[in-house]
């Protein structure tokens, strides 16, 4: 099977792949096809295998020096999943605007009544169920944004437990500062380490100035691709690096 032919099975199959081609140093225009379960081929130098792992989990394209060769790194991805935990009028208004993107947007909530298409008909996936099910069914991993709507201990604590467990790379949570304290002196009390809260969001979103549902969708959803591609967040016209930024990393092989 050829190159070509096995890059279409992964757009169709939904798989996680890079495609790695070499554009400088020896063997130029050699590729190598890595799939995320471990499956390589191509005829590029098998050492370049090593540098796929971390490439899929960035989910951007990036060019790489590995040894003396320069080498492109191409993503093949599925849709980013965003699950949301709180069926209330944000999470369609989050839905909605995540559909613009391209996510697959998926809503949980333990109140069956709340998780219906009639009242949130822009998710793709509704999960009824309390947070610990809920999240063992979704199984949020490196592709998936997780945020917290709730405002009640009884769901937004094991919510943000099983959240910031997994290997979500965007873990936010909506409420006051105050809050937000309270929430996280909760969390400690449950066992959750210093280290796992440094990476929840919360009050989650950029300080856009935020009012509607809509506005707080947008702001959230800022926040999450700035988080994504590693970036702060802030005015464009204030930052001194280039808008598009083409990551030239070295790796070890």
């Amino acid at each position: 099977m050829s190159l070509v032919e096995r890059l279409s099975q992964v757009a169709a199959r939904g798989e996680r792949a890079v495609l790695l081609t070499v554009i400088g140093g020896d063997d130029v225009g050699a590729k190598r096809l890595v799939v995320e379960d471990g499956e390589s081929g191509g005829d590029g130098p098998p050492e370049l295998d090593a540098t796929a792992g971390e490439v899929i989990r960035g989910g951007r394209n990036r060019v790489l020096d590995v040894g003396a060769r320069r080498v492109l790194a191409e993503v093949y991805l599925p849709p980013l999943r965003l699950l949301i935990y709180g069926a209330v009028d944000t999470a369609e208004a989050l839905c909605r605007a995540a559909k613009l993107l391209g996510w697959r947007t998926i809503v949980a909530d333990a109140r069956a009544a709340y998780t219906t298409p009639g009242r949130i008909p822009s998710a793709d996936e509704l999960v009824p169920g309390w947070p610990q099910p809920a999240f063992a069914e979704v199984a949020p991993d490196h592709q998936t944004a997780v945020v917290i709507l709730t405002h009640d201990a009884k769901f937004d604590v094991p919510a943000l437990i099983a959240a910031l467990d997994s290997d979500a790379f965007y873990v936010g949570a909506l409420g006051s500062r105050r809050n937000q304290d309270k929430r996280r002196e909760r969390l400690r009390e449950e066992g959750v380490d210093e280290a796992q809260l440094e990476r929840l969001s919360g009050p989650c979103g950029l300080d856009v100035g935020a009012e509607t549902q809509e506005e707080t969708a947008l702001s959230i959803l800022a926040e999450i691709l700035a988080v994504r591609a590693g970036r702060a967040g802030g005015r464009l016209a204030a930052s001194p690096g280039r808008i598009h930024v083409q990551a030239d990393e070295p790796v070890s092989t």
